[in-house]
């Protein structure tokens, strides 16, 4: 067989020994060690989580002035919230006294910040509003100016997403989103009033690394086998699961995107029975309203495939039957917390808003026919590795070399295919870099493992 091979120097390209890619035996492995070593998690805290863009929420979640949600992310504790002129902060939840959690509530509305420690209080736009006995410290404005809350160096919001990064150097975000930002105002423009979050956060943790609910969420070939409840019972309901004509893409920079046309139907975009007749004529209804008002080339680019589009390092956002924005937070090698929220039109009618909550927690909720079978795949896949650890000959690597030769040759990449998990390898790869004192590794660009 023939191929032609990518160029060497373009962002195909490796950055550590973690990974090994041979175009000519059109192999791509992984050494397992990057899913249990706690040095690689160090790693990529530092040269991931503290200089990246970080998906923290959706403004939609602090909808009035006083509005706060508290999260972690990266590791750090932060207050994202709407200060009382209506813009949105996100802190670092630390006392700028002695560091002290500052706000222990998970959520509300205030005004002020206290601190329980000395009573430091700051008002929701960061500014320090009284601290005890005043007197005791330097007199003059500089002072006390010196003591507002600490921001997050960058800020920025895309289509009512926001992201924040602890590092001030980072790009311009929409220069990171990339090809990533359509998908996202795509999505964005379902609703003609809007989309908006809805109140509540699902969250549990997986013992897993972060890394593996990229790799499942990038596989479509593990659909069928693992899903296969879930896909028998659409074809008893009348809908027609196929694996073809469905595709992955590389998005630059990590981001990955497949595009799924035989999954499932998409609610007011794409009818299944299962979603009921009044809902097929709500359907023709809601398409002949996004062709007139975003064109007609447009509306069925946005209604006519699922989608799932994964944003570096830790966005992923479900556009399936219904619509979920999911956060990876990872804690440790072996432990991910995972928060999702669901992304709805504003002003729907209350039976839709009905049929698209129990549609998600039918499949991709956390007690759905998807997502604890996905849970327990990449547990399984965390236990797993642990059984070749430190063993010679080639053993400790895992296989990600589905679809390659498609790849060589220039030819688009199938979601049954792993392409999207090579194309966030490659992208990990450079930006993480050689990772000192791991064992393992050893494998290079062309090289055989």
């Amino acid at each position: 067989m023939t191929t032609t091979l990518p160029d060497r120097g373009t962002p195909m390209a490796l950055g550590n020994s973690l990974i090994a890619q041979d175009w000519e035996a059109l192999t791509f492995k992984v050494h397992r060690s990057a899913y249990r070593e706690p040095a690689v998690f160090a790693r990529e805290r530092d040269r991931i989580w503290n200089h990246s863009w970080l998906y923290l929420g959706h403004e939609t979640e602090i909808p009035e002035p006083g509005d706060f949600k508290t999260r972690t992310l990266g590791g750090r504790p932060l207050i994202f919230v709407r200060d009382s002129a209506g813009t949105v902060q996100v802190y670092l939840n630390a006392c700028p006294h002695r560091g002290t959690i500052l706000c222990r509530e998970t959520e509300g509305r205030t005004k002020l910040f206290q601190c329980f420690y000395h009573a430091w209080t700051f008002r929701n736009s960061g500014e320090l509003a009284s601290l005890p006995d005043g007197s005791a410290y330097p007199p003059g404005g500089d002072f006390v100016d010196s003591l507002a809350l600490r921001r997050v160096p960058r800020l920025g919001i895309h289509e009512g997403f926001v992201f924040i990064s602890f590092d001030p150097g980072v790009p311009e975000l929409l220069d990171h989103l990339g090809a990533a930002a359509d998908y996202i105002s795509m999505t964005a423009s379902i609703g003609p009033q809007g989309m908006t979050t809805l109140p509540g956060v699902q969250k549990y943790s997986v013992r897993g690394n972060w890394k593996l609910a990229v790799e499942n969420a990038m596989d479509g070939y593990h659909f069928a086998p693992t899903h296969n409840t879930f896909v028998g019972y659409l074809r008893e309901t009348g809908f027609a699961v196929t694996d073809e004509d469905q595709y992955a893409y590389d998005l630059g920079d990590g981001h990955g995107l497949l595009i799924l046309t035989g999954h499932n139907g998409r609610i007011g975009m794409i009818w299944e029975p299962r979603f009921g007749e009044p809902e097929r004529e709500r359907t023709e209804a809601k398409r002949a309203e996004m062709s007139a008002r975003l064109g007609a080339e447009r509306a069925a680019r946005v209604a006519d495939a699922s989608r799932i589009l994964y944003v570096f390092p830790n966005l992923l956002l479900f556009d399936l039957e219904a619509l979920t924005i999911r956060q990876l937070e990872p804690v440790d090698a072996g432990v991910t917390d995972v928060r999702a929220w669901q992304f709805v039109e504003s002003g729907e009618p209350d039976s839709v808003r009905a049929l698209r909550l129990k549609t998600m927690a039918s499949f991709v909720g956390p007690g759905g026919l998807a997502t604890p079978d996905d849970i327990e795949a990449y547990e399984a896949v965390q236990r797993g590795v642990q059984a070749t650890a430190g063993l010679d000959g080639g053993l400790d690597w895992s296989d990600m070399s589905r679809g390659m030769a498609d790849e060589a040759a220039g030819r688009q990449g199938r979601s049954i295919d792993e392409g999207a998990m090579r194309s966030f390898w490659r992208h990990w790869s450079r930006v993480v870099g050689e990772v000192p004192g791991v064992p393992g590794g050893g494998g290079t660009e062309g090289g055989q493992v």
